[in-house]
């Protein structure tokens, strides 16, 4: 029973949840609570098929009443089983991290090499280290996170907007720096391509995408104010960074979504904040405690060990 619990569980948080999750309206007062709270979906997701790899036969050779020889063979397939799931994921992990790694050093090379802010007179009187400006007429900007982080800004963002709006921008990508969204975002990738194709979905990547980019929002506002924010996000492009996930591209509909926070009043909210965190580590405790610690105590009794 408790195999049969976590496998529906487990499919209710890969298949529903994340639509769910995804067209609710709720996690835009509070990015940051949602982010947690998708990452606590995700881990008990994989907590949940692990629970089942080690449940279902211990259940099953219990039920049959099959002697321990039997039972000694599910335990070690089980447990095998639960190490391949594992290492999928760890090695999935390792290639995103490793890829995103060797792309970012390449691409950091490059804007070094093409850099000319020292031609633009129209940046902010404090340039943040590690600021970059390329040339070219179409506006965009993104950052390069590592240990030598990077914020890219065009010529023709340079000339759309004006010292407090490229403040805004900078602020805007700073924040993704700061934080490390680069690595919640490897980490959301790493699960997507871990999980086969019938169980996954693409709802976590695209909605995490567009949390981290309102949380760094966010930030900017509380920096230079909502105003000059709401103009360079209309005025910009819809250029990727170039270390985003393959996966994950913008959408008029994340701006437009981004733009309707910043066009009213702050709309973070510390009740839905608490409230995602209280969702989030109830979602990973409560399943332990109902399920998991019985069937536990009923398995240490009974596996052949």
């Amino acid at each position: 029973m408790t195999a049969l619990l976590l496998g529906a569980l487990g499919l209710t948080l890969s298949l529903v949840v994340p639509g769910i999750l995804a067209s609710a309206r709720w996690p835009a007062r509070t990015p940051a609570g949602a982010v947690l709270l998708w990452q606590s979906i995700t881990l008990a997701g994989v907590l949940c098929a692990l629970g089942v790899v080690l449940a279902g036969p211990q259940e099953l050779v219990s039920e049959l009443g099959s002697r321990r020889p039997v039972g000694a063979i599910a335990l070690i397939g089980a447990l095998a089983v639960a190490a391949l799931i594992i290492l999928r994921l760890v090695v999935s992990l390792v290639q995103v991290s490793r890829r995103s790694r060797a792309r970012r050093a390449r691409h950091r090379l490059l804007v070094d090499l093409l850099d000319t802010a020292e031609r633009h007179g129209a940046l902010p009187a404090e340039v943040p280290e590690g600021l970059r400006v390329l040339d070219g007429p179409l506006p965009f900007a993104y950052c390069l996170p590592g240990r030598s982080p990077r914020v890219v800004l065009s010529g023709g963002a340079l000339q759309v907007l004006d010292a407090e709006q490229v403040s805004a921008v900078i602020a805007h990508e700073q924040a993704h720096l700061r934080h490390r969204h680069d690595v919640v975002m490897e980490s959301f990738t790493a699960f997507y391509r871990a999980v086969p194709r019938p169980l996954r979905s693409r709802a976590p990547l695209d909605a995490v995408h567009l949390l981290l980019e309102m949380v760094a929002d966010d930030a900017a506002r509380r920096s230079t104010g909502a105003a000059p924010l709401r103009t360079a996000l209309a005025l910009l492009s819809d250029a990727v960074s170039p270390d985003a996930p393959a996966e994950v591209g913008s959408a008029d509909a994340d701006r437009r979504r981004r733009l309707e926070r910043l066009d009213g009043p702050d709309p973070r909210s510390k009740g839905l904040t608490v409230l995602a965190a209280t969702l989030a580590a109830g979602l990973l405790v409560l399943p332990t405690v109902i399920l998991v610690v019985p069937w536990l105590d009923r398995a240490l009794s009974a596996w052949p060990l």
